[in-house]
């Protein structure tokens, strides 16, 4: 098979263990970079372009769409989509997942636990005060809607810092959630690696000393671990609700069970490959094996 890796940078280690696996199974394997392609939108041909020549030939896409880049990039995935191409993370549900508060609001609907999470636009100090009591009240975390690997979240000790922020936000127009902070995790959180369906590995992931986020990019360090039932179910059923192929589930531990902080549909794979050991480009490309030659009338 032809695969093409949708990614801005061929060196990055994500990026570069797709091609490695890939290339291992006996596939040809390319790297596009979605912001450079050009769409050619017409009746009963839709192409792509990049750099003045015609995208053919691919036989099966696997994403890494950066949060910055998802407009563009869902497009280019969607274009694939209509040239009758398998995309291993489609368009719509990329999209969907992105959409921190449209994902919190399946999440919820599905029964699903989350940390109870409030969202205004009103700067009004009454909007505000009604916005942080509506969560328990302080401490609570503030969150970018467009923020990732823990940029854009801000821990808000006490009332009157939570207030500052979340004006701050709302003055400068910026799209934010307000949540409720589960002590209980004591800074560390579940990423559940999941492709097609399963669970393929599982990682305990805890922030440095004086830090809240437990991203490794911020510092936190990572080990393997085994999921509870509940875990797992919950991990699971929020990757079905999304609807991701490939996605990270992070989960927090917390009195009331598993909750739900955010589904990653370009997770990475140098952590949960560091700590579990497993070869998770492998399961990729095996994953877009099946779909590929399993398609109906081949």
């Amino acid at each position: 098979m032809k695969i093409a890796v949708l990614s801005r940078n061929k060196n990055l280690y994500s990026t570069a263990r797709i091609v490695e696996a890939g290339e291992k199974r006996g596939h040809e394997m390319l790297v596009l970079d979605h912001m450079k392609c050009v769409l050619v939108i017409e009746q009963g041909r839709p192409h792509i372009y990049l750099g003045g020549k015609e995208v053919t030939g691919i036989n099966a896409v696997v994403p890494r769409i950066g949060a910055s880049a998802t407009f563009y990039g869902s497009a280019v995935v969607r274009q694939f989509e209509m040239m009758k191409i398998f995309t291993a993370v489609e368009s719509q549900a990329l999209v969907r997942s992105r959409d921190k508060l449209r994902s919190l609001q399946i999440l919820a609907r599905a029964g699903l636990g989350i940390p109870k999470t409030a969202f205004a636009s009103s700067p009004k100090e009454q909007d505000i005060n009604s916005v942080i009591e509506a969560i328990g009240g302080a401490p609570c975390v503030i969150k970018l809607l467009e923020g990732t690997q823990g940029i854009g979240v801000i821990l808000a000790e006490n009332e009157k810092a939570a207030k500052s922020v979340v004006e701050a936000f709302l003055k400068l127009n910026a799209n934010m959630l307000v949540q409720e902070f589960i002590q209980e995790s004591k800074g560390a959180d579940l990423r559940v690696f999941i492709v097609d369906g399963q669970i393929i590995g599982a990682m305990k992931r805890q922030a440095k000393e004086g830090e809240f986020r437990s991203n490794l990019h911020r510092g936190g360090s990572a080990k393997v671990i085994q999921l509870s039932n509940e875990e797992r179910g919950t991990a699971l059923k929020a990757v079905k609700k999304l609807g991701l192929g490939i996605a990270g589930v992070d989960l927090l531990q917390s009195n009331r069970g598993p909750l739900v902080m955010e589904v990653n549909s370009s997770p990475g794979l140098e952590g949960i490959e560091g700590a579990t050991g497993i070869d998770i480009a492998a399961k990729i490309i095996e994953y877009v094996e099946r779909n590929e030659f399993n398609k109906p009338g081949e």
